[in-house]
């Protein structure tokens, strides 16, 4: 038996909610059917840390997962198309990565940090799943910058955005679907944010003075955040040194020093690492506190290293959220 909802938000939404400003609350969504006890077991089991691709083939392919926003960098041509289409053949959701205007895999990194802020509000009153954040270059700017947005750096309210228009409302509350309770859009958490080649130059060219001093800080509006980095980038203005991504509190930062075989434009190209069986099962016997296995020979090994990195990191936050679910049904699951 499948657990997919026949609706977007696998938690239900409280009705009759009014908020202080003048639009009303959403209307409310059935609630998604409990899965299969013997599912849920098996969900409840799994371990978020060491997922084998039948985990993600036979478990959780069947569960929820958290939607993925892929901003993209300054460049045209450096979409994030490919990545997008990585993830798929390692076995993610499409539907959960498509942008909803375009049907791209892809997200613009020229928006509002407001607009996006918003949306993430927007989707996880929807759908019960914060989004997860992963930019490149420009889109990685984006990403920490709505970081910042969420904690207040900008603004002492946030509207909600409705994704699918693009349309900002009135209301900057959403009804919590964990508590039922009216929330502020500011203050709200993303459970996984990623940065790729975010580099200070840009800021200056583009005139981004705002994140000059915040670049590098990561506030407690992510729970966890990676930053990956080229030593030797000039599009992003490293020269043989980076300053490292800390926290500012309690989000759990780690820094990644990409080969200096890896390209700045060329980081999102991924899909072939899926396509080929060495690299594959490489990939998913990846674990950062591990030392990895040899590359394999004979194979092209390109973006090997934050393509392993961010799957794993994905893959992790698709199972906490599943097992999130079945925590929020007592009795559903048993070890």
């Amino acid at each position: 038996m499948r657990w997919l909802a026949s609706r977007a938000a696998p938690l239900a939404l409280a009705v009759g909610v009014q908020f202080a400003l003048a639009e009303p609350a959403p209307a409310r969504m059935p609630p998604a059917p409990p899965p299969d006890p013997a599912l849920a077991a098996r969900i409840a089991a799994l371990d978020p840390d060491r997922l084998s691709e039948g985990d993600v083939r036979d478990v959780l392919a069947q569960t929820p997962a958290p939607r993925i926003i892929a901003l993209q960098g300054s460049v045209a041509l450096a979409g994030m198309e490919p990545f997008g289409e990585y993830l798929v053949a390692m076995g993610y959701p499409e539907a959960r990565i498509r942008n909803p205007r375009d049907g791209t895999l892809s997200w613009s990194s020229f928006g509002s940090s407001a607009a996006l802020a918003g949306s993430l509000a927007w989707y996880y009153e929807q759908e019960g799943m914060m989004p997860l954040l992963i930019g490149h270059s420009q889109g990685g700017m984006l990403a920490i910058r709505t970081l910042h947005e969420l904690a207040g750096a900008f603004a002492d309210a946030i509207r909600v955005t409705n994704p699918l228009t693009g349309e900002e409302q009135a209301r900057t509350t959403i009804v919590d679907p964990e508590t039922g309770a009216p929330t502020p859009v500011l203050g709200l958490r993303v459970r996984y944010a990623a940065a790729l080649a975010t580099g200070w130059l840009p800021r200056l060219l583009l005139g981004q003075w705002s994140m000059l001093p915040r670049l590098r800080r990561i506030p407690d509006t992510a729970v966890e955040f990676t930053g990956y980095t080229l030593r030797f980038d000039p599009i992003a203005g490293e020269f043989g040194s980076t300053e490292p991504y800390v926290a500012t509190g309690s989000a759990v930062v780690r820094n990644v020093t990409l080969p200096a075989s890896a390209s700045h434009v060329g980081l999102p190209d991924t899909l072939h690492l899926a396509a080929d069986a060495r690299t594959r099962d490489w990939i998913n016997a990846y674990a950062p506190d591990a030392p990895p296995a040899p590359l394999p020979a004979g194979v092209d090994t390109a973006n090997i290293v934050h393509a392993a990195d961010l799957w794993f990191s994905i893959k992790r936050q698709w199972c906490l959220e599943a097992q999130r679910l079945i925590r929020a049904r007592p009795g559903v699951a048993s070890r």
